[in-house]
């Protein structure tokens, strides 16, 4: 993505985005994680670890879409946490780089229980 400024451009990649949003999706409540999208995401991320595993950026003219892939801490309200990932993605986002965020859409991709008394 190029933003124009009157001393020249500047490029935002979509490693930079996918990074900022997962470190945003990390500290949502009751989020424990984020999976690939599909197996083989899965498996390259166990090779190489990647800070944007489990998101996937696409730049549009009107905003960016994201997609988050999470794991859900078991016992926890799904929709809850999910409403509250896409919103803290999206301000974030909006915070950090001052970029319309069309649409966050959130996968949960599995459950996992943290705390195994």
């Amino acid at each position: 993505m190029s933003e124009p400024n009157p001393l020249g451009n500047i490029f935002i990649s979509h490693r930079a985005i996918a990074s900022i949003a997962h470190m945003a999706a990390i500290e949502s409540y009751g989020v424990v994680g984020l999976a690939g999208k599909n197996l083989a995401e899965d498996l390259a991320n166990k090779i190489v670890k990647d800070p944007s595993k489990g998101v996937e950026v696409e730049l549009k003219e009107d905003g960016i879409i994201i997609d988050l892939y999470i794991i859900v801490e078991y016992g926890t309200r799904i929709k809850m946490v999910t409403s509250s990932v896409a919103e803290n993605v999206r301000y974030q986002i909006e915070k950090w780089l001052e970029l319309p965020v069309k649409e966050v859409n959130v996968h949960v991709r599995g459950l996992r229980i943290s705390d195994t008394d």
